[in-house]
């Protein structure tokens, strides 16, 4: 029997969760019997083993995750190294990535991600201004976070975040997010009045739906946290 967590609760079904860390959590009624639960468990044996393996290789790449000087890393769909300057600062000049000499990985990785940010605010506010001229809405602010699972949003009172992650993607990926984030700002929701909005102003956004799913597989098994 694969080792599992059980919790309980007022749900009709039982559903398997393959948790972040390579474990299995079961969900189940609070009156469902131990020998039920775990008959459910080996019928689904091969689903499971499946999983964790998928999950245990995506951590081990995650951990082996690292950058040194040489390496590249991609700007709004284009590649730059990563390349070390005397001097206490970090930034951006347009042909790479520059970070003081002699840093382990883990601080060039925090380098890098400082590099981003900074980028992603010029970029993110640049893109959304210029998208929402042409879109004619008005944003009630801009701002860029740190979230790690939504690549944009927009509140009820339209205020728009954008995850400095974003920046990793190609151009096109980021124009899309923006001109989805904005369309919400004339419908708070995914309607086909929504997604009309959006073919308006980016007949070609279910490439780009595409193409984010290819970036998403991607990211996610680089660790950037």
């Amino acid at each position: 029997m694969i080792p599992y967590k059980l919790f309980r609760s007022r749900r009709k079904t039982i559903a398997i969760h393959i948790k972040k860390d390579a474990t299995v959590e079961i969900r189940a009624p609070l009156k469902m019997a131990v020998t039920d639960i775990e008959k459910f468990i080996e019928s689904k044996d091969a689903w499971i083993q499946k999983h964790l393996a998928s999950r245990s290789q995506l951590n081990d790449e995650k951990s082996g995750f690292a950058l040194n000087y040489g390496d590249t890393v991609a700007l709004a769909g284009n590649i730059y190294p990563i390349s070390p300057k005397e001097g206490n600062v970090v930034g951006f000049d347009g042909k790479c990535f520059y970070i003081p000499p002699d840093l382990p990985p883990n601080e060039i990785k925090g380098a890098v991600i400082q590099i981003y940010k900074a980028a992603a605010k010029n970029i993110m506010k640049k893109k959304t201004a210029e998208y929402a001229k042409h879109m004619n809405v008005t944003p009630a602010s801009v701002k860029v976070t740190d979230a790690k699972t939504r690549w944009g949003s927009c509140s009820g009172t339209n205020r728009i975040n954008f995850s400095w992650r974003l920046v990793m993607a190609d151009n096109d990926v980021i124009n899309y997010i923006v001109v989805h984030e904005l369309a919400h700002i004339i419908e708070h929701n995914h309607s086909p009045r929504f997604w009309k909005v959006v073919e308006t102003f980016m007949p070609d956004y279910r490439d780009m739906q595409e193409k984010l799913k290819i970036f998403q597989v991607r990211h996610v098994v680089q660790n950037w946290d």
